[in-house]
């Protein structure tokens, strides 16, 4: 039963990474027209336990190094003499694609940890007869 505890704490690290990376995308689209904000990026770490089984999990965040928007806007209270404020650096394109793919890869984990227990449970009925 080695075998389906460990295929099982694999798939929990992937729900666990890609929850995390659509938490992290719906903080950077909810904060699109947030001034001075700058889009946050989730990087995954391997880590292997005591087996030599390696997992992923959520590891650093870092902050996009692309340069704020500059927006024009005379009557917004952050503008300076000439008018402009600096913006958010998130591309609401780029953070639906990043949830798309983080929805699809989170749905893949689950499919694998179903498939797991179901495969467990068959043998399980099968060592009972």
């Amino acid at each position: 039963m080695s075998a389906f505890s460990d295929a099982l704490s694999v798939t929990s690290g992937g729900l666990t990474s890609q929850a995390a990376r659509l938490r992290v995308v719906s903080e950077n689209i909810a904060n699109v027209d947030t001034p001075g904000y700058r889009r946050k990026q989730l990087n995954f770490a391997v880590t292997r336990g005591d087996s030599s089984l390696a997992r992923v999990e959520p590891g650093r965040m870092d902050l996009s190094r692309t340069p704020l928007e500059e927006v024009y806007d005379p009557s917004h209270p952050l503008a300076d003499e000439t008018g402009k404020y600096l913006g958010s650096n998130v591309d609401l394109m780029i953070e639906l694609a990043d949830a798309r793919e983080a929805q699809r890869s989170y749905e893949a984990n689950l499919k694998m940890f179903d498939q797991t227990r179901q495969m467990s449970s068959a043998l399980l009925d099968l060592l009972r007869r």
